[in-house]
């Protein structure tokens, strides 16, 4: 299996000399193409950091990070907001979406940014949200569709560009049961039938229990790994407990 990602003995240290907190201690691991890959583990764990350092929100204190080929800790940074409009995908809690643009519009504004021909930007837009079942709701507003609906846009948005990697940050946080095993399914298609490479973080082992491969965190490191195989959904969903239940973290939503 191809990398497209590999994270390379990182660390992220905050604070001064006096008072250090080390908040990523020495985490190395890979993440295929074409993978669905979830990071565990309870607050202060590491994993919000780690997220915020693979999409160049924040830079690390030691290590190498890289996306395929390209070390992105040494991106210069008036070339950072460049690579990640080409490269990454991004699925927030709270949609992101511009209140004052159709969904339509919203989905496209990834394609205008990177200066997509208008010509194709149409197309681009109605073909991904067909996939993902918001394809008759283009012309409204997001104050006029439902939660589930909302981040179904959010994600026609993230993928719409084909992204190298999409990263989906507590994706399930904002939503009732029933829209957020809509979204989990949708991420589901994105993976299988679009190859979207994922990671994503949760501390909902109900959405985590969608993934193919679990990494769990603990005082800034690997904590345990876990692997779905061939495993039912529901079979996974208890495994994942049982290592929550290890961590002594916080479990939320167990459904």
């Amino acid at each position: 299996m191809k990398e497209i990602l590999t994270i390379k003995n990182i660390e992220k240290y905050y604070g001064n000399k006096s008072n250090v907190t080390k908040a990523i201690d020495d985490i190395s691991f890979s993440v295929g193409e074409g993978e669905f890959i979830g990071v565990m583990g309870a607050s202060g764990s590491g994993k919000t950091t780690l997220l915020n350092v693979i999409s160049t929100i924040d830079t690390v204190s030691a290590g190498h990070i890289y996306l395929e080929k390209t070390d992105i800790t040494e991106i210069d940074d008036r070339k950072l907001a460049e690579f990640r409009r080409r490269n990454l995908g991004f699925v927030f809690q709270d949609f992101n979406l511009l209140d004052t643009l159709t969904l339509e519009e919203n989905i496209a504004y990834a394609l205008t940014i990177n200066r997509i021909p208008t010509a194709e930007i149409a197309v681009k837009v109605q073909e991904i949200a067909e996939k993902l079942g918001i394809g008759d709701i283009l012309k409204k507003y997001p104050s006029e569709v439902s939660g589930g609906q909302k981040q179904r846009c959010a994600c026609a948005r993230a993928v719409v560009n084909k992204p190298k990697l999409l990263l989906a940050d507590e994706p399930t946080g904002a939503l009732d049961s029933k829209s957020a095993q809509m979204l989990m399914e949708t991420l589901i298609s994105m993976n299988e039938e679009l190859k979207a490479t994922i990671l994503m973080v949760t501390h909902d082992a109900f959405s985590a229990s969608y993934a193919k491969r679990i990494l769990f965190l603990k005082d800034g490191r690997i904590f345990n790994e876990i692997i779905r195989g061939d495993k039912t959904r529901k079979q996974f969903f208890g495994e994942i407990l049982d290592v929550m239940t290890l961590l002594g973290g916080d479990l939320r939503d167990v459904r």
